[in-house]
């Protein structure tokens, strides 16, 4: 009897485990008929902005290789909502497009990188031509600054020195007239091996630098969930906010910017990226104090932008839009803009923040983003699901690997069913072949 019952129960795992990939593939076959993708397009535009908007999208690559369907591009979008012209980097060579910066006379400041290599070039936004380029001996850098004078100010980070056996990640000063460097200061000058994270990789992934005054920078180091100003002439940290894993504070930011109040009180609007929200801290009687919270729908944003109406321009990464929302969270211009927007600027404000503080504006608090189109949205999937049910590493983890990899015609969950029937297969094939050899 228990001879005949072994096949029998053989053949019913056989018959659940087929009849679960099936389930599972015709699930995601479905899914992917009826997905329409991420593509350039306007959500929500309640209100006309005061010109166009310009995106850097960083595009997705996979171990250096570029994604011809992903590709790393500058987006100019009008008034009225409509995709002004877009300039394809990747078809140019670079590999990622960081921060772009508005000047004068219709150019942008472009921040790129191609393998082993930072590209810095100043785009004509009427033409696309490039009217200069420098090519820097930078691996990794995320924010280049126009000084003006034909100085630059670069955020340099993944800068190990394996001879030296030290880290230098840096900002610096490179003077294009004399092709050198004339001025520089090294994070190893406030932190530690172990602070932040892999010393001999992505230490602090310093992703932004901003001359705020004459003679003082705002640094970013994400790693280190702070927020620096540096003095350029003593090269000693005069204020500082946030502390290494304090993520109540801030948690792997991007891209800070210096506001003044009316009352001479600084500001710092910074996008926390790893907590999914914007917040702005103001420095009263010595300490910085959260003055106000962008939170919910939002994920992994990494740029926040002050105008001048009070609204916050926000890069929404994940969520893979640009959105404009009041400072009581309502969203009143959307725009989708795949894959990985990195940075969005209103040229006829200038670049980064010209806009008032919320203490300004009497709208201190904590507000959740509502209002916008949330269908035109590209959601991690199943990575929020992981986060929201307590597997929080392992979802951020998938949330910002998977885009990397997954097939842009293929939904998050609609991949995931692949992946698991995949593993399925796979598993009750080892099964066989073990019972095979027994």
């Amino acid at each position: 009897m228990s001879g005949r019952s072994l096949p029998t129960r053989r053949w019913l795992c056989r018959g659940s485990v087929c009849l679960v990939v099936v389930l599972l593939s015709g699930s995601a076959t479905a899914s992917v008929a009826g997905y329409e993708g991420a593509s350039l397009g306007p959500g929500r535009l309640a209100d006309r902005p005061a010109g166009d908007t310009v995106v850097s999208v960083q595009g997705f690559h996979f171990d250096g290789r570029g994604n011809e369907k992903k590709p790393a591009r500058l987006v100019s979008i009008t008034a009225g909502g409509e995709v002004d012209w877009v300039y394809n980097g990747s078809r140019t060579g670079a590999r990622w497009f960081y921060d772009v910066d508005p000047l004068g006379n219709g150019t942008l400041l472009v921040t790129a990188t191609v393998p082993g290599e930072t590209v810095v070039f100043l785009l004509d936004r009427e033409t696309r031509e490039r009217l200069w380029t420098e090519r820097l001996d930078a691996e990794d850098t995320h924010d280049v600054d126009w000084l003006g004078d034909g100085r630059l100010l670069v955020a340099q980070m993944r800068n190990y020195d394996e001879t030296a056996g030290v880290n230098r990640d840096r900002i610096f000063v490179y003077d294009r007239g004399s092709d050198e460097i004339v001025w520089q200061w090294q994070l190893r000058r406030v932190f530690s091996p172990s602070a932040g994270g892999d010393y001999t990789g992505d230490w602090s992934h310093l992703n932004d630098v901003d001359r705020i005054a004459p003679g003082r920078f705002l640094v970013s180091a994400r790693n280190m969930d702070q927020v620096l100003v540096v003095d350029r002439e003593t090269k000693r940290v005069v204020d500082r906010l946030g502390a290494d894993d304090d993520y109540d504070t801030l948690h792997e930011q991007h891209n800070p910017d210096w506001l003044m109040g009316e009352d001479g009180r600084p500001a710092v609007l910074v996008a926390d990226s790893e907590g999914d929200r914007i917040v702005e801290y103001t420095r009263e009687n010595g300490t910085w104090n959260r003055t106000w919270e962008l939170r919910g729908n939002l994920s992994w944003p990494r740029d926040a932008d002050r105008l001048p109406n009070g609204n916050t321009l926000v890069t929404d990464t994940l969520h893979h839009r640009v959105i404009e929302v009041t400072p009581r969270g309502e969203v009143v211009w959307e725009y989708r803009v795949p894959w990985a927007p990195y940075d969005a600027e209103r040229p006829a404000h200038g670049g980064g923040s010209n806009g008032p503080t919320v203490a300004d504006l009497n709208a201190t608090g904590s507000y959740v983003v509502h209002g916008g189109n949330d269908s035109i949205q590209t959601r991690a999937g199943v990575g929020e699901w992981l986060a929201d049910h307590g597997f929080e590493a392992v979802g951020e983890r998938y949330a910002h690997v998977m885009p990397f990899v997954r097939p842009v015609w293929i939904p998050s969950w609609a991949w995931a069913q692949y992946a698991l029937a995949a593993l399925l297969v796979l598993g009750w094939g080892g099964v066989e072949l073990l019972l095979a050899r027994r």
